[in-house]
């Protein structure tokens, strides 16, 4: 992290002026879009598949090479993927990065326990963040997921994951709640009936109509003002969580970021400057590189260069993506990138270091 933040200042003249060349230090590795679960907030199960195999994506993480701080393995269902452990180890040995998550729905319990443990054994050193999404309780959620049975089965892995987390001090698990117009309207229930789980974080993200998602046009983002009062309280609740060290930052960073998603859909544009781009990236299943799974716009795929996110990043459509951001001409609350924004953004950065440093004192 301390390394991170004497770079920071390189990735405020790169955003500003172009140079010094940076890679980005947050990277969203999208496995699959196969998917066993058919949301009612996500169409990409539909989408066709042309993944990347082991062999390529090894081969990318060795072109990236050490630098990366963060990873998000992501899908579709990752877990689908018979090789994701290799995945992640291949790009834990080949870029070293301090934090590798990876979310699931929890329905391939048996497959999700052997394959965590293989991760977490496998990269010591890193932080491996295991997020169960969970967007409501009981047969609601299976209502939301279209699959029968899906609590029963993601109850049965979150057991399995407590469990392994006594033998892996590495394992971070998260409970992570997509908020709709499906569910906002029973969110403090939700809140409250997914307590039980005592997981080591507790996140929402709000459903957003993504080009990623085949979602554009579903109107499936709750309004500014039934959102307003759900941000507040989880401001709050983060605030208060009673957690020190790196926790303490993470929890402070979260409870900004809520009030960010807040007025980022009362005012309809970018309330901080987004870095995705310079500082954050995703590379699709078949390897488009895109600044971010909002826009999902390909700016280059790494197959036709070598494997080699490097051409691509300093290329004209890059550049011309880059300009379009910078310009205000998108703007969202998604999670991912929010987290790289607000640690790029030097008053939101001095706000979390002062709120962490009164709790220290108070």
């Amino acid at each position: 992290m301390l390394k991170l933040l004497l770079k920071l200042p390189l990735y405020w003249l790169y955003r500003q002026f172009g140079w010094p060349l940076m890679m980005p230090f947050s990277i969203v590795v999208s496995v699959s879009y196969r998917c066993n679960s058919k949301c009612r907030t996500c169409d990409v199960w539909r989408k066709p598949n042309n993944d990347l195999t082991l062999a390529e994506w090894t081969r990318v993480f060795a072109k990236i090479g050490r630098g990366p701080l963060y990873f998000t393995f992501t899908g579709g269902e990752p877990f689908l993927r018979k090789d994701i452990a290799e995945l992640a180890l291949s790009a834990y040995t080949l870029c070293q990065p301090s934090v590798i998550t990876i979310p699931t729905n929890g329905l391939l319990t048996q497959r999700i326990i052997e394959q965590v443990d293989r991760i977490c054994a496998g990269a010591p050193t890193a932080n491996i963040g295991l997020n169960l999404s969970l967007d409501e309780v009981g047969e609601r959620h299976d209502d939301i997921r279209l699959v029968p049975g899906n609590w029963q089965k993601a109850m049965a892995t979150w057991q399995g994951l407590k469990n392994l987390q006594k033998r892996h001090k590495n394992l971070v698990l998260t409970t992570h709640t997509v908020i709709s117009n499906y569910n906002i309207d029973r969110f403090f229930e939700i809140y409250a009936g997914l307590e039980f789980l005592q997981p080591d974080s507790y996140i929402t993200e709000i459903a957003e109509e993504r080009v990623e998602l085949d979602t554009v046009g579903w109107e499936i983002t709750p309004t500014a003002a039934t959102y307003a009062p759900i941000a507040d309280f989880l401001s709050q609740k983060a605030s208060e969580r009673q957690v020190s060290g790196l926790a303490r930052v993470t929890q402070a960073f979260r409870a900004n970021y809520y009030q960010f998603a807040k007025r980022t859909l009362f005012e309809q544009r970018q309330v901080i400057p987004c870095y995705a781009g310079w500082a954050s990236c995703q590379i699709a299943p078949n390897g488009d590189v895109w600044s971010c799974c909002i826009r999902a716009e390909s700016v280059g795929n790494v197959r036709a260069h070598d494997y080699d996110i490097l051409p691509i990043w300093r290329g004209a459509a890059m550049a011309h993506l880059r300009r379009s951001i910078s310009q205000g001409e998108c703007y969202c609350p998604m999670a991912n990138a929010a987290y790289t924004n607000m640690v790029c953004h030097p008053l939101t950065l001095a706000k979390v270091a002062a709120q962490v440093a009164w709790y220290a004192l108070f």
